[in-house]
Formats: structure tokens, sequence, C-alpha cells
């Protein structure tokens, strides 16, 4: 048994929308760090209270959505003096917040699609007009395309609106921007190589992230080196910006004409089969036993 980390929680499941995602992260993680003879240990903080954490030494975080991403775990985590891995308070709130992660890149000069926050008095009908179509509507606060819809037809953004208050109470919409899903996965200070996504369905939604075989990706991207170049640097100034620290992901989309704009930021990324940090890690030749031991070696607190 390696004793260098101490005994180790895997932070998984919770209350949130994604916990069965949660738990198949985590319990992949587990079986990777144990087979390094690491002394980890499954905790569900639906099942036990924070307080327990306290008989650990080191805590992997695989909480997906809710308090697990926006900052509530890490400032408890924090105020028990428990080292974490992944994104500080600060960093995971913001993240989690759509609309406030836009405003920071916005003011750091990051390209992003254009959007507009949506309320019950919004002109629908103008905003329509405004973004284009297709357009996306979908809560600020939630993950893994948890409530997002895509608008199609002309006059549908408000029932979409509707639709998407169902997964919370702030709502944005935002330009389609058709050329192109992908990823760009941060590890300690360097990006690692970028994904495209193309899945089967209209857009990357729950079911191709999670559910479906037949979403296609591909890695590295095939896309110019010096657009690779570029769009690796953004992502690196993007996941500085919101103050982001040891691992996660980078979103982005293109458009017809090769142009990148940031989506969103994840802190908290899968660690799943189908997920994309280990894909993105194996190509730069990390296994999923070295990502893993990685990201533990950079737990902090404070």
């Amino acid at each position: 048994m390696e004793h260098v980390f101490g005994r180790v929680a895997v932070l998984m499941g919770g209350t949130s929308g994604e916990r069965e995602v949660s738990l198949n992260s985590g319990m992949e993680v587990l079986a990777a760090l144990r087979g390094q003879g690491i002394d980890a240990h499954v905790f569900d903080p639906a099942d036990e209270p924070l307080d327990a954490l306290r008989a650990f030494q080191r805590v992997f975080i695989t909480l997906h959505g809710g308090y697990g991403e926006n900052g509530a775990i890490q400032g408890a985590l924090e105020i028990m003096e428990i080292p974490y891995t992944g994104s500080g308070v600060m960093a995971s709130a913001i993240a989690m917040d759509k609309f406030r992660t836009k405003l920071i890149w916005q003011a750091v000069g990051l390209p992003i699609p254009e959007y507009a926050m949506l309320d019950d008095g919004s002109e629908f009908d103008a905003l329509e007009r405004r973004l284009g179509l297709p357009l996306f509507v979908k809560p600020a606060c939630e993950g893994s395309s948890i409530g997002v819809f895509m608008v199609t037809g002309s006059g549908e953004l408000k029932s979409a609106y509707e639709s998407a208050c169902q997964h919370g109470n702030l709502i944005m919409a935002e330009k389609g921007i058709m050329g192109g899903e992908y990823t760009a996965v941060i590890l300690g200070d360097e990006a690692l190589p970028i994904i495209k996504i193309e899945p089967a369905t209209a857009f990357y939604d729950y079911e191709a992230k999670y559910l479906r075989d037949d979403t296609n990706y591909v890695c590295p991207a095939d896309l110019p080196p010096e657009k690779v170049a570029e769009i690796q640097a953004g992502a690196i100034k993007a996941f500085n910006a919101i103050g982001a620290t040891g691992w996660g992901r980078v979103d982005f989309l293109m458009d017809e004409a090769g142009r990148h704009y940031f989506l969103e930021a994840n802190t908290a990324p899968g660690m799943t089969s189908h997920s994309l940090v280990p894909m993105s890690a194996r190509q730069a030749g990390l296994s999923f036993e070295m990502l893993c031991r990685k990201i533990l070696e950079g737990a902090h607190c404070g």
C-alpha cells in the first residue's frame, strides 16, 4: 500500500442531476487509484456527513453538478483543511455559472458566442431575429447539457425558455455556432490535444455524452497546427481568467469560416469510459492511471 497520499476519499454521487454520471466517474477513478496501491475509498455525501471526511488526508472530487462543482464542497474542505483536487471555491463557482464566465471572458477579450439573458418579460421574437436560428436555450448553472434546448423554428424561443426554467432560474439564449464542437483539456498549466466531437444527435446533448455509442470523437482534432496553438493558448487564458487550477476542460465551437468561440469551462469533468479528459490524456501519452495520479498529486487546500 502506497502511503505518500495517506487515506484518499473519492467523492462521488451526491444529490445533483448528474449523480449517476458522478458515480460512474468515481468508481473508475477509485479503481485506477487502488490499482496503484493508493489507499482510496468511496465517499458519497448523500449517504455520509461531510464531517466524516476528517478521517482522510486527501479528497479526489468526482462530484458533478450542484455543490460538487459550484464551490460549496470546496469551501467545506477548505474549512476542514483537507487538500482536494481541482479548482478552488471562486473558480468553481464562476465556472458553474455560464453567464458570469462569459462576462469575464468578454472582459479579457476572448471570443464567445453572442448571447442574451432571458426572463418572463423578454421580447422573444426580437431576440430570435437578433441571434438568428438555430439558437440554444440553456440554464446558466447546470452541466452535462441538462435542460439545453435547440431552437430551429421561428416562434419557438419562448416555449424553449419555459422548458429550460424547469432546470434553473437563470436562463440564457445563445447564437448557434454550427461549424463543429470541440474541447481543450487543461492539465496543470498545459493544454492537451484538442478533441472534435461529432454527435449523431442534433447536438452534443446528455444522451450523446453518456448513453450513446455512436458519438464520434476525433483526437487530435484535424485543425491546422497554427490554429491548434492559438486555441490552446486561448483555452489556458480562459481557464486562468476565472481562476481555475489543476485540471479541467474548456469547450469551444467553430463556425463555418473557421473562427472559434469559447463556450464554457468545466472544473470537475467526467472521468467515465465516454469522457473527454482521459481520451485527450491518452493521446498525450498518459494512461488513465497516471492521469488520476497526476490530478491527485495536485491536491491543494487554499
